[in-house]
């Protein structure tokens, strides 16, 4: 397969909450293996289908220290969520050349049909858990600067419109 070419915002895709996956099929494995070929082009730790415009509740997530371990997920969603929280700088393929601290719980707990298409539980925590938290957020419609402050998110689509402006 190959890495796609990831949307730019403000895409009414990235914006739309993505479809339920009703089963893991051929189409599915290919569009997830084309997401970790895009993740690991970027380079990134995790990519939501709506990203590359497949408006599906697919992700894909891999924070291990050498490439090849992408978990990928259909359907995921947070079952808990630890009382601890983390803070990671964000960034999006989708704007580029912009990033912000965002505060996300430090682990959840995921339940997901894999790509078997049997359902399943995992624990994620620190960098795995952020990653799973922010794509999940993608596939709501949601982007990371979503979760700032109105001035901070007015700042930071500011910045990026400048960057974007730039010859």
């Amino acid at each position: 397969m190959a890495a796609r070419l990831c949307l730019p915002y403000p895409h009414p895709v990235l914006k739309t909450p993505a479809a339920t996956v009703e089963a893991i099929t051929d189409a599915v494995r290919g569009i997830w293996v084309d997401m970790v070929d895009t993740m690991d082009a970027m380079p990134g730790y995790g990519l939501a289908a709506v990203q590359i415009g497949v408006p599906m509740r697919l992700a894909v997530v891999d924070c291990s220290d050498q490439r090849g371990q992408a978990v990928l997920m259909a359907n995921p969603e947070i079952l808990h969520a630890s009382g601890q929280f983390r803070e990671h700088d964000e960034a999006s393929p989708n704007l580029p050349g912009v990033s912000a601290v965002v505060r996300r719980p430090r682990a959840v707990t995921v339940r997901f049909v894999n790509a078997a298409g049997a359902v399943e539980e995992r624990d994620f925590v620190n960098l795995w858990a952020t990653s799973v938290q922010h794509q999940i957020d993608h596939l709501a419609g949601k982007m990371y600067f979503d979760r700032l402050s109105p001035l901070k998110r007015k700042m930071l689509l500011a910045r990026a419109e400048k960057l974007r402006k730039k010859p």
